[in-house]
């Protein structure tokens, strides 16, 4: 079972000058603090195959390569690539850390489009590390790649630009969310994560009921079904920037049907 599977949830919030800040992070909602009935019941502590210790390396690396087949269609790693380039607009040479990298795409478009700009390219999955290691982003020479987690990135403080985070919050429950603000705050001056969105509770019932006939049977679809029901809302996102220091300020920003655009930094 995907639905139901959660805790029931009794965040102890208390009002503070910042904001919001949960006393019990692990049992927060991926609603937020404040998440109504129904979307309490919309969320799942199953995992995607790609975090699952007992898929297989193959499986997960037709998803991964799935993923960037779409990424690709649809121009959403340009898009991406376009939000970090944004963001590090008036920097002449701009050091960027991407976690969460997966296939690489989105690091390999950044050096395409700025002719400076160096990229440390990191996941935690040494096997897709390997794989990016083997492509050509493992002979650029602009280009560091490197197993990392994004709860705890092994670099100095403000070692780059920007840290990036795309497509890949909604995997971490939310202490270890919370941590990945921590870290990309501190070893960057900017933390950019592109995450998915989290739908309204009765919009997001017809996405599952959309992606429900494919998740037995197609490995994506499995996972998109899987991911919304872990993603964040905009209240979490700001509770978990605000649990991981109280000095991360958080912007944020959406289209109608796009992702979720936060910009953090101390």
């Amino acid at each position: 079972m995907l639905l139901g599977e959660t805790r029931s949830v009794r965040a102890i919030v208390h009002d503070v000058h910042v904001g919001v800040k949960i006393l019990d992070i692990d049992r927060m909602p991926r609603g937020g603090p404040h998440a109504s009935w129904l979307d309490r019941r919309l969320e799942t502590n199953c995992r995607e195959y790609r975090d699952r210790d007992d898929a297989d390396d193959e499986l997960k690396r037709r998803v991964v390569n799935s993923l960037d087949r779409v990424g690709t269609l649809f121009k959403e790693h340009e898009r991406n690539a376009r939000l970090v380039l944004d963001q590090v607009a008036d920097v002449p040479d701009p050091a960027i850390l991407e976690l969460g990298a997966g296939h690489g795409a989105l690091s390999r478009l950044i050096l395409q489009m700025h002719p400076t700009a160096t990229a440390t390219v990191t996941d935690v999955d040494p096997a897709s590390v390997a794989a990016i290691a083997g492509g050509d982003l493992g002979r650029h020479r602009r280009a560091a790649v490197r197993v990392m987690d994004a709860t705890a990135i092994d670099a100095p403080d403000g070692s780059y630009d920007l840290a990036v985070f795309a497509m890949s919050l909604h995997h971490l429950p939310p202490r270890q969310a919370a941590q990945a603000f921590a870290e990309g705050t501190r070893v960057a001056d900017q933390l950019l994560i592109i995450d998915l969105q989290r739908l309204p509770s009765l919009l997001h019932l017809v996405q599952l009921a959309t992606f429900a006939p494919l998740a037995a049977v197609v490995p994506l679809a499995h996972d998109g079904f899987i991911s919304s029901l872990r993603a964040y809302s905009r209240s979490a996102l700001r509770a978990l920037a605000r649990h991981a220091h109280p000095d991360i300020d958080v912007r944020l920003r959406q289209a109608a049907w796009g992702p979720q655009v936060v910009v953090a930094s101390r």
